[in-house]
C-alpha cells in the first residue's frame, strides 16, 4: 500500500534512543548513532592534556573508542542507515508515492514506478535520462537519492580518492584532492569490496570458531554442573554415614561410661557395706568392753575376759583397705583411635586406667653408669595400680640429676614421651663422679627412685699399638720400649716373646692391657721414653 511504502522510506531507527536517525555516524566499534546521541557520549580520560585523544564509551557495547581530533563531525557517515529501507519491503515511487518503485533514473537518482517511468521519458527535460531496472534487493537498497558532498552540498559523491581513502565529488578533485589518484566509485568498490569480502570471510571463520568454543564452554559448564551435583550427592551421603557412625560411636562410649560408673559405684557400695559392718562390730565390742571394765565386777571381768579378748583380737585382725578400692580415674582421650564404625574410622576412647608411681619401673643398660660428655639414658615404664602397662602417654614426668659432691653441678635431662606408656630420659654429664637421679610421676618417686649413677671419666683411647712384642713391631730396634715393662738381653729396652716381663699374649704398647677393646689405663712416659714409644707406634 502507499502507506506501507512511505513507512519503509522513513529513516532508520537509532539503536540508542529509539528515535529516527538524524545524520547517523559510524563509531569505530561499527555501531551507528544519531547526532543527538553522539553529542551525549560519556567521555573518559583527560581531554585537557596535550596530545591526548578524546575517548568515549559506546552506549551499546561499552567499548572505549577514540574520537577523531576534528570532533564528532569527522566520524564516518553511516550510509547504510541513510539508504536503509529497500531491503525491508517494497520501495515506493519517489514521484507519486503511490506505486512500487521498479526503475531508477541514473541522472536524477529518483526511484520510479512504471507509470511515472513512462511520464519521465515523455517529458522534454528528462527524455534523455537513462533509466535502469531495480533487479535485486541490493539495487533497491542502493537506489535511494544520491549522497552529496559535505564540502560541496550541490555535488554528488561519485568519485573515490585512493590516497585519502574516501569518496569525493568533482569539485574536491580540483581542490583538496588535486593530483591524488582517484577512480569512479563503481570501479573502486570492486577492488575494495574484494578486500572487504576477504576480511569478511576471515571474520566469519573466527565467528564459527568462537561459536564452537562457546558451544564447548557450554558443554563443559553443563558437565561441571552435573559433576558438581554428583559430588555433592556423594558428600551428603558420606556426611550422613559419618554422622551416623559418630552418633553410634558416641552412644557406645556413653554406654561404656555408664557401665564403668555403675561398676565403680557397686565396688564402692560393697566396700562401704563391709566397712560399716566392721565398724558396727567394733563399736559393739568397744561398748561392751568399756561397760565391763567400768561396771563389771572382778569376777565378771575374769569370767568374760576370754570371750572379749577373742572377739577384739578377731576384730583387730580383720583385713580392710585404708583407701577406697576404686578411684575417680575416668578420662576421655579424643585422639585415640577407636577402630571403625560402619566403615568409617572413629576416634575417642574412655580410659579408666590411672598411673601408680609405685608400680612404675626403670630400665636400661646405662641405668647406673655413664661416661663424661657422652649421651646416655634410660627408660621409664609407667604402669597402673594393677601393674599393667598404661599403653598411653601424657603423664607428668619429672627427672632431676644432681652431683653428690658438687651441689651446684646439675645435669638437665631430656624426657621424651613415646606415647605408649614409656618415656626415654637422656642426659650428658659434664663432670665425673656420683650423681643422684630422682624420677617423679605426678610428684611421687617411682619404683627404684632415687638411685645413684657412677659417671666415669671420658673414655681414653689407646695411643700405642696392639702388638705381639716390641721386637716384632719395631723391626728389631733396641731403643723401642713397651709399657708392659718387658726387656730382652743385648740392650733391647722393649719386650720380646718368651723374655722377661712379656705378658705372653698380644697387648697394648701404651698401657700393657691385653684386651684389645679396652680403655687406656695409663699415660705415656715422658721425654725420651715417650718418643721411643711413639716411634714404636709409627713403626
Amino acid at each position: 500500500t502507499p502507506e506501507a511504502g512511505r513507512d519503509v522510506m522513513a529513516a532508520s531507527i537509532c539503536p540508542a534512543c529509539s528515535e529516527p536517525c538524524v545524520e547517523p555516524r559510524l563509531l569505530p566499534c561499527l555501531h551507528s548513532l544519531c547526532t543527538p546521541c553522539l553529542r551525549n557520549l560519556e567521555t573518559v580520560g583527560e581531554p585537557n592534556r596535550a596530545n591526548t585523544a578524546l575517548r568515549a564509551l559506546c552506549p551499546l557495547c561499552d567499548a572505549e573508542i577514540a574520537l577523531p581530533p576534528g570532533g564528532l563531525g569527522q566520524l564516518v557517515p553511516d550510509y547504510t542507515a541513510l539508504g536503509r529501507g529497500g531491503a525491508a519491503g517494497t520501495t515506493g515511487c519517489d514521484l507519486c508515492a503511490d506505486g512500487a518503485a521498479a526503475k531508477r533514473c541514473q541522472s536524477c537518482g529518483v526511484r520510479l514506478c512504471l507509470f511515472c517511468c513512462q511520464a519521465h521519458r515523455r517529458q522534454k527535460k528528462t527524455a534523455s535520462h537513462v533509466v535502469v531496472e531495480l533487479e535485486s534487493s541490493r539495487d533497491c537498497s542502493q537506489a535511494g537519492k544520491p549522497f552529496f558532498c559535505p564540502s560541496h552540498p550541490s555535488e554528488e559523491l561519485g568519485l573515490f580518492c585512493e590516497q585519502c581513502d574516501q569518496p569525493m565529488c568533482q569539485d574536491c578533485v580540483a581542490e583538496r584532492h588535486r593530483q591524488h589518484p582517484y577512480d569512479f566509485t563503481s570501479n573502486a568498490v570492486h577492488r575494495h569490496g574484494d578486500s572487504l569480502r576477504e576480511l569478511l570471510r576471515s571474520t566469519q571463520q573466527c565467528m564459527s570458531t568462537l561459536e564452537d568454543v562457546l558451544g564447548q564452554t557450554d558443554s563443559v559448564g553443563n558437565a561441571i554442573r552435573t559433576r558438581a551435583e554428583a559430588v555433592a550427592t556423594e558428600i551428603n551421603a558420606f556426611a550422613r554415614g559419618y554422622v551416623k557412625a559418630i552418633e553410634e560411636h558416641r552412644d557406645r562410649l556413653l554406654k561404656q561410661l555408664e557401665d564403668l560408673k555403675v561398676q565403680k559405684e557397686n565396688l564402692l557400695h560393697l566396700q562401704k557395706a563391709q566397712l560399716q559392718q566392721l565398724l558396727l562390730d567394733m563399736r559393739t565390742g568397744v561398748e561392751f568392753t568399756e561397760r565391763l571394765l567400768t561396771s563389771g565386777s572382778d569376777l565378771g571381768i575374769l569370767v568374760t575376759k576370754g570371750v572379749v579378748t577373742s572377739r577384739l583380737a578377731k576384730l583387730n585382725s580383720a583385713a580392710y583397705s585404708t583407701h577406697p578400692n576404686v578411684d575417680d580415674s575416668i578420662q576421655f582421650s579424643p585422639q585415640e583411635r577407636a577402630g571403625q564404625c560402619h566403615g568409617y574410622e572413629v576416634f575417642g576412647a574412655v580410659i579408666c586406667k590411672a598411673v601408680d608411681p609405685t608400680k612404675c619401673t626403670l630400665h636400661g643398660e646405662d641405668l647406673r653408669s655413664a661416661r663424661q660428655n657422652e649421651l646416655t639414658g634410660f627408660t621409664l615404664l609407667c604402669n597402673d595400680t594393677t601393674g599393667e602397662r598404661m599403653g598411653r602417654g601424657g603423664e607428668a614426668v619429672m627427672v632431676t640429676i644432681t652431683h653428690k659432691d658438687k651441689k651446684d653441678c646439675a645435669v638437665k635431662p631430656t624426657v621424651c614421651d613415646n606415647g605408649d606408656g614409656t618415656y626415654h630420659i637422656s642426659y650428658s654429664p659434664e663432670e665425673p663422679g656420683l650423681y643422684a637421679v630422682c624420677v617423679y610421676v605426678k610428684g611421687q618417686h617411682v619404683q627404684g627412685s632415687p638411685f645413684i649413677v657412677m659417671v666415669k671419666s671420658k673414655f681414653r683411647k689407646h695411643r700405642g699399638m696392639f702388638h705381639c712384642c716390641t721386637f716384632c713391631s719395631s723391626g728389631g730396634q733396641k731403643a723401642a720400649r713397651c709399657a708392659c715393662g718387658g726387656t730382652m738381653p743385648g740392650g733391647y729396652q722393649g719386650c720380646g716373646h718368651g723374655h722377661k716381663g712379656h705378658p705372653g699374649c698380644p697387648h697394648w704398647s701404651c698401657c700393657g692391657q691385653v684386651k684389645r677393646s679396652s680403655e687406656c689405663l695409663s699415660g705415656f712416659p715422658s721425654d725420651r721414653s715417650q718418643r721411643s714409644l711413639l716411634r714404636t707406634v709409627e713403626l
